[in-house]
């Protein structure tokens, strides 16, 4: 039996935590700068948090399925799963608490954090499973090089594109003309089609990186700094021609987050699996039911946005306004604290989870 990475467990968790975290404020309106996206092009702390899981999903997949062969039952294994992720997802977009209990199909969203997992997953388990290393590196490269040239120098109905947000941006013009109303936004979705494409080169980052920790060479927590520090410094200088940008998952906002990944990584690398230190542990508990905490956290949310406990007031904000709005600290604090007091619930649930040998594999 192979001996388990105490860091990809404790990276995993620790990325599903922050993901509850910046998507649970008090209030919407009072939150710290480093807990919000960026407006467009840039990034933020919080942009860094779906792209890392994303990234660990890949180095997941290079455990997983090193020694599996391209059979019809990995095959359907892979098939399987990503089905169940995508349909959590839809589920999650067309649930309401109102009989019957599924919104208008018109204003069901498609696209979703548990759709665009699923469809990476899918998609770079296949390739690694058929595909060597060095495949896989030449596919990455072309993914992420076609997606600049597609976005960057195609025309859009004749018109120059742009990376701005505007209907000549193509991402934002594929999902406008093929979802319509099922969007996040009015005119384009962070999670939309055409922005599906790099974000699987991120999930083959995180691939190659699973090779390294499987690999027999030295110092791998240095190879892993040093290649996290390259990206970094590639991503930025590509930024200067292919702006970083979330919403549009850029080659050089996949750079950035794998680069940071890959850093991050390391250092946790070396203190739990070469040091020994024990820490993280509450983390570890998080990512042993990363998808399952994550999908109850946003299936509750959407619960407590949806209880009215008067005509004006959701129980969410009455639960903020009456606990933790106070005088004597910013609402940005408060708004935090809120969100706090989510994640360590989720935090006490998978705690007892993994206490109880409950394991639910999505």
């Amino acid at each position: 039996m192979k001996e388990r990475i105490i860091s990809v467990d404790i990276f995993r968790g620790f990325t599903i935590v922050l993901m509850i975290l910046v998507n649970t404020p008090g209030t919407w309106s009072n939150v710290y700068a480093p807990f919000l996206h960026a407006n467009w092009h840039g990034y933020t702390p919080t942009d860094l948090v779906f792209p890392f899981f994303l990234f660990i999903v890949g180095t997941s997949i290079a455990f997983s399925y090193n020694n599996k062969k391209a059979t019809k039952a990995t095959y359907r294994k892979i098939t399987v799963r990503a089905l169940k992720l995508i349909g959590l997802g839809l589920f999650l977009g067309a649930f309401t608490i109102h009989f019957p209990f599924i919104k208008d199909f018109d204003s069901i969203r498609f696209p979703g954090v548990l759709q665009r997992i699923g469809v990476v997953f899918f998609f770079a388990a296949i390739l690694f499973i058929n595909f060597n290393w060095r495949v896989l590196l030449g596919i990455c490269i072309t993914i992420l090089i076609g997606y600049w040239i597609w976005m960057g120098f195609i025309p859009v109905n004749g018109i120059e594109p742009t990376f701005d947000r505007a209907a000549n941006n193509w991402a934002n013009y594929v999902d406008l003309n093929v979802l319509g109303t099922h969007m996040y936004k009015e005119d384009y979705d962070p999670e939309g089609l055409l922005s599906t494409l790099p974000s699987i080169a991120t999930s083959l980052m995180g691939i190659f990186t699973g090779l390294i920790l499987l690999s027999k060479r030295a110092k791998k927590e240095i190879l892993l700094f040093l290649l996290g520090a390259t990206l970094v410094i590639a991503g930025h200088l590509w930024d200067l021609i292919f702006p970083i940008n979330k919403a549009l998952w850029s080659s050089s906002f996949v750079l950035v987050t794998a680069g940071w990944a890959n850093i991050f990584l390391a250092l946790i690398y070396y203190l739990t699996d070469i040091k020994g230190l024990k820490f993280g542990s509450v983390f570890r508990y998080a990512g042993s039911n990363a998808i399952t905490v994550y999908f109850l956290s946003s299936f509750v949310t959407k619960i407590f946005y949806s209880i009215k406990m008067d005509e004006q007031t959701t129980l969410h904000q009455w639960l903020f306004k009456n606990i933790y709005l106070h005088d004597f600290m910013s609402a940005e604090l408060s708004s935090l604290l809120y969100g706090l007091t989510v994640v360590s619930f989720y935090l006490l649930l998978a705690y007892v989870m993994y206490r109880r040998k409950i394991f639910i594999k999505v």
